[in-house]
């Protein structure tokens, strides 16, 4: 009995030993440094792991929005752009918070420094992310006081131009256009892809499926871009199966 309680004894100092070993590991790996491979406004990638700028929401690289004379314009596309001006090709630090449910690390990165998404969007080019930050409603308040970046003219939240529909609601600095409801939902169907980082057609078959069809896809030039279809425009895979997609069979 004695040597079987100094056995367990032993074996829990063993256990807690290692746990504290452990410890110092753990923090280490919790930051993620190197220069990445800017993917969107805010998704990056450093090494093989794809990195979620926690706090903020940029809008996809299919997103177009509409200038202050209410022009459409890829506003997806200058969120990456002006991202990758500021700080491509320097070293990122990325604070890591958590795995989001698509298996990407969610992290508040630093570039020299500087609070990256606070930069993003105090410039206009992306919200901050108030379902599940509000550390950045400040700098968001003053990107649309100087009418910077997407708010210069009428814009969906990036959240809603995933799931839009006819009461998505506009947003802009000052009162958007009346018409600039339908030009945005029709924007993301028209005939032509948003831009050519876009080229992934999404149709909703007579099943009431979403499918995407890649530009090697069998049937790609024969689905016809409208809105009132069902139809959207995809910048990735990950973008429509994230979407509710899947993949066409033929």
């Amino acid at each position: 009995m004695i040597m079987r309680f100094l056995l367990v004894r032993f074996r829990i100092r063993f256990l807690l030993a290692m746990a504290t070993l452990l410890v110092p590991a753990i923090a280490e790996a919790a930051d993620i440094t190197g220069v990445p491979k800017i993917r969107d406004g805010d998704q990056i990638q450093i090494g093989s792991t794809r990195i979620r700028l926690g706090g903020i929401d940029a809008p996809s690289m299919d997103q177009l929005c509409l200038n202050h004379t209410g022009e459409r314009w890829t506003c997806g596309v200058a969120a990456r752009d002006e991202l990758v001006k500021h700080a491509d090709n320097k070293s990122w630090t990325c604070h890591v918070q958590r795995t989001d449910r698509r298996g990407r690390v969610v992290a508040r990165c630093e570039v020299d420094g500087e609070d990256i998404q606070k930069w993003m969007v105090k410039s206009g080019w992306a919200l901050s992310y108030v379902r599940f930050s509000h550390d950045y409603d400040a700098d968001e308040s003053a990107a649309r006081e100087a009418k910077a970046g997407m708010w210069q003219g009428a814009f969906i939240a990036p959240w809603d131009w995933r799931v839009r529909n006819k009461k998505t609601v506009i947003l802009g600095a000052t009162k958007p256009p009346p018409n600039s409801h339908a030009i945005l939902l029709a924007s993301a169907s028209g005939s032509v892809a948003p831009s050519p980082d876009c080229t992934i057609k999404g149709n909703v078959n007579g099943a009431g499926e979403c499918i995407y069809h890649k530009p090697t896809s069998r049937w790609y030039a024969q689905i016809k871009m409208q809105i009132s279809k069902g139809t959207r425009w995809f910048c990735s895979v990950e973008e429509a199966e994230a979407a509710g997609c899947r993949e066409t069979r033929r």
